[in-house]
C-alpha cells in the first residue's frame, strides 16, 4: 500500500467493506493500515478492507489540520498487532459488523484475534480478519460517561487459545452470540466444530450450520 504515501497530507475518501465511507486527511501509511484524521479523530483503517481510495481537492473539505499526533504508538513502520498491542486499556470505537460500532477496550490480543470488553456485551472475542477502523477516543471521557465500577479497568478474565479457531472449539457447549447476534441463526448452543464449519443449536432446538471464516464477533450473553 506504500502508492498512498504520496497523498499524506492530502484529504481522502475512503470506501471500506460494508459501505462504510471515512473521509479525512491522510496522515500516515503503514503495508498494514493507515491513519486518517477527520476533523475529531483519529482512525486507523486497516489496508485489507480498503475498496476504494480517491483524493478529496482542497476547495471540497474543510477539515482542520491536526494539532496533535496520533493517540497509538506507532514504530517506523504501521503493524496491526502492534497498534493494538499499543491500544491495550485505552477506550476505543471499533467497527466489525452490524450497523453500530462498538465501544470498549482491548484486552488482550492473541494471534488472529484480540478480547475486547464492551460495557454493553461484555467480554467479546473479535477476528481481526473482519475489523475494519478504531478510533482512540479524544478524551478521557469513558464510553457513555460510566463510572468505573460499571466499566472495570480489570474485567473477568478468561483462558485464551492463541488462534481464534482453537479459541471457539474451547466454547463448545456454551451458549453464545455470533457476529452481534444479527438473526436467530446467530445465537445458541455450539454443538459440534467440524473442519471449519460450526453447528449450534437455536432456541427452537434447530441445527443451524455457520462457516467459521465469515464469524466476526463472538460473545457469552
Amino acid at each position: 500500500m506504500k502508492i498512498y504515501t504520496q497523498f499524506i497530507g492530502e484529504g481522502v475518501k475512503i470506501e471500506i467493506s460494508g459501505k462504510k465511507v471515512i473521509n479525512g486527511i491522510l496522515i500516515e501509511v503503514g503495508n498494514e493500515i493507515l491513519i486518517v484524521f477527520n476533523g475529531e479523530d483519529y482512525i486507523y483503517v486497516p489496508n485489507g478492507h480498503i475498496q476504494t481510495l480517491h483524493i478529496i481537492p482542497k476547495d471540497d473539505y474543510s477539515i482542520s489540520e491536526p494539532t496533535n499526533m496520533p493517540v497509538l504508538e506507532q514504530d517506523e513502520e504501521l503493524a496491526l498487532r502492534k497498534i493494538l498491542n499499543s491500544a491495550k486499556g485505552v477506550f476505543l470505537e471499533i467497527y466489525v459488523t452490524g450497523n453500530q460500532p462498538l465501544h470498549g477496550y482491548i484486552t488482550n490480543v492473541m494471534n488472529n484475534y484480540f478480547s475486547f470488553y464492551s460495557p454493553v456485551y461484555k467480554t467479546m472475542l473479535i477476528s481481526l480478519q473482519h475489523l475494519k477502523w478504531i478510533i482512540p477516543y479524544s478524551s478521557n471521557i469513558s464510553p457513555y460517561k460510566l463510572s468505573a465500577e460499571n466499566l472495570p479497568v480489570n474485567p473477568i478474565s478468561m483462558s485464551l487459545a492463541r488462534s481464534f479457531e482453537v479459541q471457539i472449539g474451547k466454547l463448545s457447549n456454551k451458549l453464545i452470540v455470533f457476529n452481534l447476534g444479527k438473526n436467530e441463526d446467530l445465537i445458541g448452543r455450539i454443538e459440534n466444530i467440524d473442519n471449519n464449519i460450526i453447528e449450534i443449536i437455536t432456541a427452537r432446538g434447530n441445527s443451524s450450520y455457520l462457516n467459521l471464516q465469515h464469524i466476526q464477533t463472538v460473545h457469552i450473553p
